[in-house]
């Protein structure tokens, strides 16, 4: 939901030359029969079967196989990727969705929670906030000293709120080691 996560894991910087985000689309979206929840101690979401709700969120066109390579290491093993069908939102309401508009259906792939449901709150995961108060966590950029506090509270924390995946964190860490080493090789061909 988030593109500069998104860009962030695909292409290692949340503002990536326009050359490497206008590969993607991303349009809002409805994913009937599932529910969304924020991971116990954590920042992040996840989503399960429900059969009576519907989560929005994006659809993204454009991904390689690369992209989603990193996708799959970025949400880990709590994580499933599945195929399921989604709607397009022609137009985007509130957050209650009155006054969305739907339009065709599509076949994608998403990320399903299989850890347990006793990890998750029951409340609703809420995305402004997460934006507001949160995302720096996830897309700060090595240098940008509007982050520098935020890393440096992260790597002081006992425990990880973005599970490995925020900017300091195990799965960025060994994502940036794979791209440094893809770079090598290419530069050695």
């Amino acid at each position: 939901m988030a593109p500069q996560v998104l860009h962030r894991v695909c292409y290692g910087s949340s503002k990536p030359p326009a050359y490497q985000s206008g590969l993607l689309t991303i349009r809002p979206a409805i994913l009937p029969s599932y529910e969304r929840h924020r991971v116990r101690h954590a920042d992040y979401p996840a989503i399960i079967s429900h059969a009576h709700s519907a989560v929005r969120g994006t659809v993204v066109t454009g991904l390689t196989d690369a992209d989603i390579w990193r996708l799959d290491i970025f949400e880990g093993d709590d994580y499933e990727r599945v195929t399921v069908t989604a709607r397009i939102l022609v137009e985007v309401g509130d957050e209650a969705g009155k006054g969305n508009v739907e339009g065709e259906e599509v076949r994608v792939e998403t990320y399903v929670w299989i850890a347990g449901e006793e990890l998750l709150e029951k409340g609703e995961w809420d995305f402004a906030e997460f934006q507001k108060e949160k995302i720096g966590r996830w897309i700060g950029e090595e240098g940008e000293p509007e982050y520098a506090e935020v890393d440096d509270a992260v790597k002081a924390q006992s425990y990880d709120p973005t599970g490995g995946r925020g900017k300091n964190g195990h799965i960025t860490n060994a994502l940036e080691g794979q791209t440094a080493s893809q770079d090598v090789l290419k530069n050695a061909i």
